[in-house]
């Protein structure tokens, strides 16, 4: 999608430290770090949010998750623990609409979130 910043990510026109990828999903750092470890896992194609149809894909999902699992484990926090968070729509803070998964940790994190 035109100006989408994932997109732009994900078409090589803005640089990204990518640490994963396969057929539907690429994870890389977040520009702005909430822990001490946070990357985003993005879906190549584009979709608005968790709430899009194609969001629910089976096959999207087993990607998101190898990705989360993956990239904790070359990171050294899946032993510790892992917060993995999507937002859909604006009241919920989603400020990129592209589907993406943010993976927190490497701090113990609170709760409620928000």
């Amino acid at each position: 999608m035109e100006g989408c910043i994932f997109c732009r990510i994900l078409a090589g026109e803005i640089p990204a430290e990518l640490l994963f990828e396969d057929d539907n999903v690429v994870a890389f750092r977040d520009i702005n770090p909430q822990a001490p470890v946070h990357f985003l896992v993005v879906s190549r194609e584009h979709i608005a949010s968790a709430l899009e149809p194609g969001a629910r894909d089976g096959g999207l999902l087993a990607s998101v998750f190898n990705a989360v699992a993956r990239v904790s484990e070359a990171e050294d926090i899946a032993s510790s623990g892992v917060r993995v968070v999507t937002n859909a729509g604006r009241a919920a803070g989603q400020e990129v609409p592209h589907l993406h998964f943010h993976v927190l940790g490497g701090r113990m994190m609170s709760w409620p979130p928000g």
